[in-house]
C-alpha cells in the first residue's frame, strides 16, 4: 500500500502562483504514472494534470494548459504541480494519484489510479 502525502495548498489571490508537492513514501515514485485531481463540494473529482512514469509524456486538463506545469523527482520521490495564474474557480482540494499501470487514453479518469493522497486545500481568493 502507497503512502501519498500532498502540501503547498494555501490562500492565495487571483493571478498568484502556488506549487503543490506530492511525495511518495513506500515505492519509489518512478515505479508509478502519477496525477493531480481537484474536487470542489457537490461535484465529482476533476482531471487536472497527468505525467508519464518515464516523464516523457505531460497532459492537462483544458481548463489549467498554458498556466499549470506538472512534473517529477523520481530521486525526491517527489510529484509537483506549479499554479501560476490562479482564478477563483482553481479553488478545490487538490489530491494527487497514482497508477502502477499505463493508462494510455484514459489517464484522465480516476479510477485508472490506485492510490490517493489525503488532499490539500487551494483557495484563489482576493
Amino acid at each position: 500500500q502507497e503512502q501519498l502525502v500532498e502540501s503547498g495548498g494555501g490562500l492565495v489571490q487571483p493571478g498568484g502562483s502556488l506549487r503543490l508537492s506530492c511525495a511518495a513514501s513506500e515505492r519509489p515514485l518512478s515505479d508509478y504514472h502519477m496525477a493531480w485531481f481537484r474536487q470542489v463540494p457537490g461535484k465529482e473529482r476533476s482531471f487536472v494534470a497527468a505525467i508519464t512514469r518515464t516523464g516523457l509524456s505531460t497532459y492537462y486538463g483544458d481548463s489549467v494548459k498554458g498556466r499549470f506545469t506538472i512534473s517529477r523527482d523520481d530521486a525526491k520521490s517527489t510529484l509537483y504541480l506549479q499554479m501560476n495564474v490562479l482564478k477563483p474557480e482553481d479553488t478545490a482540494v487538490y489530491y494527487c494519484a497514482a497508477g502502477r499501470s499505463y493508462a494510455g487514453v484514459n489517464y484522465n479518469q480516476a479510477q485508472k489510479y490506485d492510490y490517493w493522497g489525503q488532499g490539500t486545500q487551494v483557495t484563489v481568493s482576493s
